[in-house]
């Protein structure tokens, strides 16, 4: 049951979609999405349309990739054997460095939905709490961190469905005490597109972090117990499932309450979702409703804490981390990686004592941007893939995406795009301060490390 990298192959393949679930549905729907109303309004629903074509087609690019290659480290690994060592450093250390900060935010996030009830808590508090928790269910074998990530996933889940419905019937014939909203809040306060094509635009870069987790499924390729039936099955579940409760969800949240008391002008104090039940007076559906996307981010952080675990575990077999980090415990945790990806749990404890108002921003913006670079790079990588193994004459991968190369090429124009819109959005401006030197810095580290590591995959 175990692999040529000692990790073991436990997980099944309802423990991969609800992997893959969990680790996308966090703050970027539940509070990023207050974000990206407030750019772009009603409008936002064409926003999770149009990403959700993009997700699909970078999570089918993973699959037809990762099936042929079921390997420890997954994209970050096939970049290293398709675009060269340069590329797997880059890919790798660069993953790890965003869904570590993304872990911060996601613990900082749950603090602030504490704070729905307890207002005046320190922020601090919290997150070091919450550190902890996912801290001690990584530590425990795969197998058991499968079964709890599946059920912490699963409890969102059943919770965005049951809004969905309850937001239908509110919208439709009403709740007791609530009367039917109707849909007129999708063109009222300035039309269905307030702020033009230009904030449709600008919302895609919040919108698009809603769907940064779908690569997860491919990171759990090497603990996969079959990793070609259900790698593909699992990510074609799990982005089709998103989409449809992402799309379904915030058309619930504009139609039921206007956009511009959604947005909350861009605060993060407080998520939509609890917002749509406060506005139809529900306080206890409210309160279910916030332990809910607590839970969420939560189930984000704990995923995203596995993910930087076994990206580390790689680097090292590889030569290119310590390789300390690369040693396995008895039930085939690297728990020496583990302790080195919890420096994110660290920095959201320091960044949310030092600066709570902007404590979310701040690590939304960097990890944002490593992101995208990240995503650009698995697109250039399955474009590598292909034209490598076809020059070979090595039969194509049994999962194909559709209408590649053409598909592909206009992902990664929108990737760019998108990522270049961040200069336009003031919150997001400092990340390219620290993006672009951040770069420089590991292509730096690369060329040190790599006179010392290996060379093969």
């Amino acid at each position: 049951m175990d692999n040529e990298s000692g990790l073991q192959r436990r997980l099944t393949g309802r423990q991969l979609t609800m992997i893959g679930l969990g680790g996308a549905i966090g703050t970027g729907l539940f509070l990023g999405s207050s974000l990206a109303i407030s750019q772009a309004g009603p409008a936002t629903i064409l926003a999770y349309i149009i990403c959700a074509g993009v997700a699909l087609v970078i999570g089918w690019s993973l699959a037809e990739m990762v099936v042929v290659h079921p390997e420890a480290g997954a994209f970050g690994v096939i970049a290293h054997r398709y675009l060269g060592p340069w590329a797997g450093f880059v890919v790798r250390w660069t993953y790890w460095t965003i869904q570590v900060i993304a872990i911060g935010g996601e613990v900082i996030a749950a603090g602030i939905y504490v704070q729905f009830w307890w207002p005046s808590l320190p922020l601090w508090l919290p997150v070091t709490v919450f550190s902890v928790v996912v801290l001690a269910v990584n530590t425990a074998a795969v197998k058991l961190f499968g079964e709890v990530e599946y059920w912490f996933a699963m409890v969102k889940v059943v919770a965005i469905i049951v809004f969905i419905l309850l937001g239908v019937v509110l919208i439709t014939v009403g709740l007791p005490g609530a009367e039917a909203t109707g849909v007129s809040n999708l063109t009222a306060h300035d039309g269905f597109l307030p702020n033009g094509m230009n904030g449709l635009f600008l919302a895609m870069v919040f919108v698009l972090f809603s769907y940064i987790g779908t690569e997860a499924v491919s990171m759990t390729a090497a603990e996969s117990e079959n990793p070609t039936r259900d790698i593909p099955r699992a990510a074609r579940r799990m982005v089709t499932r998103l989409s449809l409760f992402y799309v379904l969800a915030i058309a619930v949240v504009l139609t039921v309450v206007p956009w511009t008391v959604t947005a909350q002008g861009g605060s993060v104090t407080e998520s939509p979702f609890v917002t749509v039940f406060s506005a139809a007076g529900i306080p206890a559906a409210a309160t279910i409703m916030n332990f809910v996307v607590l839970t969420a981010a939560l189930s984000s952080a704990n995923t995203n804490l596995y993910l930087t675990t076994r990206m580390i575990h790689s680097l090292a077999s590889n030569g290119y981390a310590p390789a300390w980090t690369g040693r396995l415990s008895r039930a085939g945790v690297p728990r020496n990686a583990l302790a080195l990806s919890a420096l994110g749990l660290a920095l959201a404890a320091i960044v949310s004592r030092a600066n709570e108002s902007q404590a979310y921003l701040a690590l939304f913006g960097v990890s944002v941007f490593g992101a995208l670079v990240v995503w650009l790079l698995i697109m250039v990588t399955h474009h590598a893939f292909r034209r490598t193994r076809a020059a070979q004459g090595l039969p194509p991968s049994p999962v194909r995406l559709w209408g590649a190369p053409v598909t592909s090429v206009l992902v990664m124009l929108f990737l760019a795009a998108v990522l270049i819109s961040t200069l336009f959005i003031p919150a997001l401006r400092p990340a390219w301060w620290a993006g672009v030197p951040f770069f420089v810095i590991l292509s730096v580290a690369y060329v040190v490390a790599s006179r010392r590591a290996k060379t093969t995959v």
